[in-house]
């Protein structure tokens, strides 16, 4: 295995494998929006531990380009920030792969000029494969002007284009190069959210983007799928005999799937309220988690074509959830808190005074096959609440006959949950004995607490982990259009009558728990809230 910076990972780091072959050729990184935001604050971060923890190879080109003009010395400064970790020798060392070139997205001549470099540091490498990673650090409205320039001038026809047009060419992945050069190795777009506002304009760019590539060379990425919580909910489910046996109907109660933000928009009202938060959390994020919380048992969950089995059981199960009706949807905008310490939505100079995009919502779903009929599942998504928090939240229904064996008591519901952030945790909640004379039950808990099991296990952040698994060649944890497709079919028609009939959110107060009327629908769904009890995180205690 190459290691760029001379240093041994620790034992608690993930390891290459076999499936890093990517290791032994030249990389390309090519970095499209690379002044904005995302890209210093995530998608260079991200390369930078992946180069530390040697999984970038050691012959490895970075081309950052934005329509901004800046020098490759400032825009390693730009970027110099934002690195975590290491030291200063470490920063340089990997900034020294880092060049910028400005231009513009729709302009062929634009992007073929600023990859010239990048050719040369291509042939200098002297490898006999170079694999090139695209990466759309920007708004969908320029996916298609950029991505149809990196096509016509670098990455060129497909394999399937080329032997229709009666040329030989190997380009792994399927594509050649738009120069009339041979490229051998693969050609991998990533691309971000939000993929369309519902399922018109998810359908126009999924036609133009499929025009220009095929799936295999395209990865939606939503961060969620890289949680570690998240990619141990498969893990969990499958290789425990305690789970798989009880996660149906018979047994589950409801389930809930939870994302609270402590602050507001934080600026981004203006970007914000083009979307709202079932568009910016629920139809994406949560609807992801839901999917492997949901699906049926995939053929695989490792191994050859395991990306595929995965895939296709999620859409089956989306395929199966009815549209979201708004008579089973609480909307709110939150207002400013008592003491005036920060704003109201509406008092965010870029967002409408009249404006009513919602910034919290809880909804359910109802998911209409045999495992799950019946089970309410509820989503819910909220800026300025009173805590940051993601979670899954499976409650189970009552053991059969235990009122009747402890007359007089009230036996509170198991639940299962599974902490996203912060705070990694699995735990149980279970009943047992109050300690003493008498036969009371209380809510104990089965922990585990990643903090404080894993003490000394290393945990990448959610982009790192992504990236890594393009440059292996695994989608899994990456949205296929087909899935899209569905997920749009939820939530089209609610989203459409919200805006149609111009729904006017509950107000709730910054800092709060969001409407009382969000209570209200979690009680009516059959979910049994326990007062009494509040899980301590022990990587606390």
């Amino acid at each position: 295995m190459s290691n760029p910076t001379g240093k041994q990972p620790s034992s608690t780091t993930i390891q290459a494998d076999e499936t890093c072959d990517y290791l032994n050729s030249h990389l390309t990184i090519f970095v499209v929006g690379a002044s904005g935001d995302l890209a210093k604050k995530k998608t260079y971060p991200s390369l930078y531990a992946l180069y530390r923890l040697s999984f970038l190879p050691a012959s490895v080109v970075i081309c950052g380009y934005a329509r901004s003009h800046k020098t490759d010395a400032e825009f390693r400064d730009h970027l110099r920030p934002y690195l975590r970790g290491g030291d200063e020798e470490d920063q340089a060392e990997f900034l020294d792969r880092c060049i910028y070139r400005a231009g513009a997205y729709d302009s062929e001549a634009g992007v073929g000029a600023a990859f010239d470099d990048v050719r040369s540091a291509e042939a200098a490498s002297g490898a006999a494969r170079v694999n090139r990673l695209f990466y759309f650090a920007i708004p969908p409205s320029v996916f298609v002007p950029i991505g149809t320039s990196l096509k016509n001038a670098i990455i060129g026809p497909s394999e399937e284009e080329e032997k229709e047009m009666g040329n030989g060419c190997d380009g792994g992945d399927g594509t050649g190069t738009g120069t009339g050069q041979q490229h051998i190795g693969w050609n991998r777009l990533i691309i971000e959210k939000p993929f369309g506002k519902d399922t018109a304009s998810f359908e126009k760019l999924s036609s133009a983007m499929g025009a220009l590539y095929t799936e295999k060379h395209l990865y939606r990425i939503d961060h969620y799928l890289g949680k570690e919580m998240v990619k141990n909910l498969m893990m969990m489910r499958y290789s425990n005999a305690i789970f798989e046996p009880l996660w149906n109907r018979n047994h589950i109660s409801n389930v809930q799937i939870t994302f609270k933000e402590n602050f507001g928009t934080k600026g981004r009202g203006g970007y914000f309220d083009g979307y709202g938060i079932i568009r910016d959390i629920i139809q994406n994020h949560l609807l992801q988690v839901l999917t492997l919380v949901a699906m049926e048992p995939p053929v695989a969950c490792s191994g050859e074509n395991y990306s595929n089995y995965v895939r296709n059981e999620k859409v089956k199960v989306l395929d199966s959830i009815l549209p979201v009706e708004l008579e089973d949807c609480v909307l709110g905008q939150y207002l400013a808190p008592e003491d005036g310490s920060e704003p109201a939505y509406v008092d965010d100079p870029t967002v409408p005074d009249d404006s009513v995009t919602p910034t919290y919502a809880a909804m359910v779903l109802r998911i209409n096959n045999p495992r799950w009929e019946g089970v309410p599942f509820i989503l819910k998504a909220g800026k300025a609440l009173n805590e940051r928090k993601a979670e899954i939240r499976i409650q189970f229904k009552q053991p059969p006959g235990a009122a009747a064996m402890f007359p007089g008591e009230k036996i509170p519901h198991n639940e299962l949950v599974m902490r996203l952030q912060p705070d990694e945790a699995v735990y149980m909640k279970m009943n047992v004995k109050e300690p003493g004379l008498r036969t009371t039950p209380v809510i104990s808990e089965l922990d585990l607490t990643y903090k404080s099991s894993f003490p000394d296990a290393f945990n990448v952040d959610a982009y790192t982990r992504l990236i890594l698994d393009v440059l292996r060649g695994s989608q899994a944890a990456f949205v296929r259009d087909d899935e899209l497709r569905s997920a749009w079919k939820i939530f089209t028609p609610v989203l459409h009558r919200i805006e149609r009939e111009k729904v006017q959110p509950i107000k709730y107060a910054y800092g709060s728990r969001g409407p009382a009327e969000a209570d209200e629908l979690l009680r009516k769904e059959g979910f049994k809230y326990h007062a009494e009890y509040e899980w301590q995180s022990r990587s606390n205690l």
